[in-house]
């Protein structure tokens, strides 16, 4: 559904050169769910952008839904839904009517238009909305009225670029449950982008990280956990002059990793925390060190990004190198 090789945008700033997206290798199957993940500026929205044609690259190739961004971009915005960060409905119209200019914009006839408009009304449960105008809607209501207007058309390839940010936890919630629905449904296959990692983390069957520019990591959540960052063994002492002597004896343990303290506290990353745990108190009572408590956790998406750069991936870095302030980009592909 997705292939793209060497995908690079390059902006200009103050006559200086800086990329964006640097040689971006991706290929997404038909009906995969994959989350595009990263910090602020790490090139998310530039990727899509790119990949749904509205941003042309600057070198590289792709090919969306069978047609090529660069020589076919009609052909691939006519087989692909977009839902951008904006709203992509106006505010003087009837929501019914929107969805029917939408389908009009793709090619459906009238009739065709107006009938997938009260199916997409009817699957968002937005149907009873339909008179209403947009900017009477609720965030949620909002929301799931974008990805309708990204659905008038049917088509075989969703990009959601951050669909549930700013919601509150009930419409995240139900924009799910309607984006889940949607794939169980008709096989649609989904590339999206969020700030939710625990979204990514429950929903997604494979995960891409990318920062400054490049993809870093592609997998499954718990693959990459596994691999990349391990379980976390915490360990709380009752003397603090003992946690250097505790921080030694985690180190010299086979397949511990980074081992970090503060205080009374000493943790420890392993590959498996339930079989490490009982091998360390061991360890810690022969030495006569004694623990006053013990835990331990599985990894987050988090820690994988920390594993791989040093850095928590929720940071949000204003000055990496994404689109430009000044480079305006249109956020509908009809």
């Amino acid at each position: 559904m997705i292939h793209a090789r060497g995908l690079t945008r390059r902006f200009m700033i103050k006559k200086e050169s800086v990329d964006a997206v640097r040689g971006l290798d991706i290929d997404v199957e038909a009906g995969q769910l994959v989350a595009f993940l990263g910090p602020n500026g790490a090139g998310k929205s530039t990727s899509l952008r790119m990949l749904t044609s509205l941003l042309p690259p600057t070198s590289g190739t792709a090919t969306v839904a069978g047609r090529d961004v660069v020589a076919d971009p009609a052909g691939v915005r006519a087989r692909i839904g977009y839902v951008g960060q904006k709203n992509g409905a106006g505010e003087n119209f009837r929501v019914r009517d929107e969805l029917v200019t939408q389908g009009r914009c793709y090619g459906l006839t009238r009739r065709e238009a107006g009938r997938r408009a009260d199916e997409v009304l009817d699957r968002l449960e937005l149907g009873p909305l339909a008179g209403r105008k947009p900017g009477t809607l609720s965030g949620g209501q909002r929301r799931r009225l974008d990805i309708a207007l990204g659905l008038v058309h049917r088509p075989a390839l969703l990009f959601l670029d951050e669909p549930s940010t700013g919601l509150d936890p009930q419409s995240r919630a139900n924009i799910w449950e309607h984006i889940l629905r949607l794939r169980a449904d008709h096989g649609t296959t989904l590339f999206l982008t969020t700030h939710y990692l625990e979204e990514a983390d429950s929903m997604a069957e494979r995960v891409v990280i990318i920062d400054h520019g490049r993809v870093i990591a592609d997998g499954t959540a718990e693959g990459l956990k596994s691999d990349l960052a391990g379980d976390r063994v915490t360990v709380t002492l009752h003397d603090a002059s003992e946690t250097a002597r505790a921080a030694v004896i985690a180190e010299r343990m086979a397949g511990a990793g980074a081992v970090t303290t503060d205080g009374t506290t000493v943790w420890l990353r392993v590959p498996r925390a339930d079989a490490a745990l009982p091998e360390y108190l061991r360890h810690l009572e022969a030495s006569g060190v004694k623990a006053a408590t013990a835990e331990t956790s599985r990894p987050t998406l988090d820690d994988v990004f920390l594993a791989l750069t040093g850095r928590s991936l929720r940071e949000s870095d204003e000055t990496a190198p994404g689109a430009p302030a000044g480079e305006t980009v249109p956020e509908t592909v009809a």
